[in-house]
This record gives C-alpha cells, sequence and structure tokens, in this order.
C-alpha cells in the first residue's frame, strides 16, 4: 500500500511566541519540522512528501531541506493565506484521484508509524477517516447563561493525519471555496458533503506544538 502525505508549514503559530515559524523551532538540535517529515520519510508506504511553506520562507525551508538530504522525497510549494487554501494547493500537486493522501500539521512531530498505516488502511476501505483521542477532560456547553454538560463517551479530539481518497477530499474542497466555506478541518468538509468519516484511535502523545508549553512536553517526549 501506499499514500501521499501533505504537511503544512505554512501558519506562523503566533501563540508560540518566538519570533519565527515555529517549524525552525530546534528540539533536540534538529527544527521541528524535520522532526516531523522524519516520521514520513521512514515510512516506505509513504511515496511522496508535499510541504507546503510560507511563501516568504520557501528559500529559508529549501536550504533546510537540502541540510538534511530530504529534498529527492519532499516537493515543496507555496502555501496560501489560510490553512485550508494550503492543503488545497496540496492537493492539486497529486495525480490520480484514486491515491490516498494524508493530510498533517508540521507541528505534530510525534506521530508513529502504526498509526500512519492504521490511517491508510482505513481511508482504502472508506474512503475518509482522521486520527482521534477520546475526550477525557468533563466538557461544558455554554448558551446564554444556561451550561450543559456533555456526554464525553462519545466525544473525539480530532488529530491529524486525516486521510483520504483524493477524489473525495478534491471534491470537497472544490465545494467549500465555491461556497466561501472555511472549516476547521479537512474532515470537516467532508461531513459537510453528506461522506462518513471513520475514526482511528490515536494516541494522546500526538500533540500539537502550540505554546512554549508544549515545546518543554515535546523534550519530555523525545527524551523518553
Amino acid at each position: 500500500m501506499e499514500y501521499f502525505a501533505i504537511v503544512l508549514a505554512a501558519g506562523q503559530g503566533k501563540r508560540m511566541k518566538a519570533g519565527e515559524n515555529k517549524q525552525f523551532i530546534t528540539l533536540e538540535g534538529k527544527p521541528l519540522i524535520i522532526h516531523t517529515l522524519t516520521n514520513f520519510m521512514a515510512d516506505d508506504w509513504c511515496k511522496e512528501i508535499i510541504l507546503v511553506t510560507n511563501p516568504n520562507e520557501l528559500e529559508r525551508m529549501s536550504e533546510l531541506l537540502h541540510q538534511y538530504s530530504l529534498g529527492d522525497r519532499v516537493k515543496l510549494i507555496q502555501g496560501g493565506k489560510e490553512r485550508q487554501e494550503s492543503v488545497y494547493n496540496g492537493l492539486l500537486h497529486i495525480k490520480s484521484r484514486d491515491n490516498i493522501v494524508l493530510i498533517h500539521d508540521g507541528a505534530r512531530p510525534f506521530v508513529k508509524k502504526e498509526q500512519l498505516h492504521a490511517l491508510a488502511v482505513a481511508v482504502k476501505e472508506s474512503h475518509a477517516a482522521l486520527l482521534a483521542v477520546r475526550v477525557t477532560d468533563t466538557i461544558k456547553q455554554q448558551r446564554g447563561d444556561a451550561l450543559t454538560t456533555l456526554d464525553r463517551s462519545s466525544l473525539w479530539a480530532a488529530q491529524t493525519p486525516q486521510g483520504f481518497q483524493l477524489g473525495l477530499i478534491l471534491d470537497a474542497h472544490v465545494r467549500a471555496l465555491e461556497e466561501s466555506f472555511l472549516g476547521t478541518d479537512d474532515a470537516s468538509l467532508v461531513e459537510r458533503s453528506g461522506n462518513p468519516v471513520q475514526i482511528v484511535e490515536g494516541s494522546y502523545q500526538n500533540i500539537k506544538l502550540t505554546t512554549p508549553e508544549d515545546i518543554e512536553r515535546a523534550k519530555t517526549f523525545l527524551n523518553d
């Protein structure tokens, strides 16, 4: 089995307060984005990686790929103003509508090969799937002055990668573009098209590095 990976690295990550794109933050001597890309490079199911980056950082990212000898299997392209536009740009670089594509946040460096494989298999079977973990906190919903406790047994926290048959996710993006709909993730675009999305249980270690506190957690994972 094989899949294509779209890795998103175009966001500026202002909550990180690093003064630069968080993808360049160093963890154990390597930039964050290199840790993430290495997970896909080490997987022989991954046919090609499409790395989507900020237009102003194309040269810097290209130099980084060259430095770590990743240029052969990584196609570097320009991202858009919104995450959704960046994903769409990446999708346009994959040819066959039958191909499996996994869409991943560059700031999630701890996804494991077994999770990538489980996701790819799920996409092969059902055309759309995502990694997610069960919600462990009690979740409250507020509407006006009313507060409701939600049933957490039915709640999942979505992660990436999210995987799709190319034709399905591409059509969902085109529809969203035509209707000026901006989703919070790619699965939401497929959901509104009426297509089911399968959940593949992920790992609580597959965190997205968003704040300085997340960087400290990441360092403990790397040192385990």
